[in-house]
């Protein structure tokens, strides 16, 4: 089975300070990602990783299938990073100096293209000083992603090949 792809669909890789979003047509490797927020200043990594399950309101999921704009889906995650770098703050819990951030890393990483059942479709990897912080950020980044980013999933689900569902980005 050979699936083309729109041209705007492409790989795309973009760096903001320390952090990386990125589209890919290959497999997400989560340890790669984890290593690229490692910092020793880092008392925490918040990682989420996204699969494709093998069901969906009672019937199969074969595979999932994402497509992308990617050049406006990749400005609109490395805004959403730049915009957590700037409103996580430090929780009351643990004040500090101005000079030391609240958020030091974070990897967005998506696939495009066909993501079989079990596979990851979109890793995300936040390093802060405190554990608070980088569960915030983590999830803040996957929320406004999914409701922002110009990027586009398909359903397939067993026996019903042909009709394929396309779903909305959510929350």
């Amino acid at each position: 089975m050979t699936t083309s792809y729109p041209s705007t669909s492409v790989e795309a890789r973009e760096e903001v300070g320390k952090s990386v979003c990125v589209l890919s047509y290959k497999s997400l490797e989560i340890d790669e990602i984890i290593k690229s927020v490692s910092d020793g200043g880092a008392g925490a990594t918040a990682l989420f990783i996204g699969t494709t399950r093998n069901s969906y309101q009672g019937k199969v999921v074969t595979r999932l299938e994402y497509q992308a704009y990617s050049k406006l889906a990749m400005k609109t995650m490395t805004d959403i990073i730049r915009t957590v770098h700037q409103s996580v703050t430090r929780s009351t819990h643990h004040p500090a100096p101005a000079a030391v951030p609240s958020i030091i890393s974070c990897a967005v990483h998506h696939r495009l293209g066909t993501v079989p059942v079990g596979e990851p479709s979109i890793v995300i990897a936040v390093s802060s000083p405190h554990r608070k912080e980088a569960f915030v950020a983590c999830e803040q980044i996957l929320e406004e992603v999914k409701q922002k980013a110009q990027i586009w999933k398909r359903e397939y689900y067993e026996g019903e090949e042909e009709e394929a569902e396309w779903k909305a980005n959510s929350g």
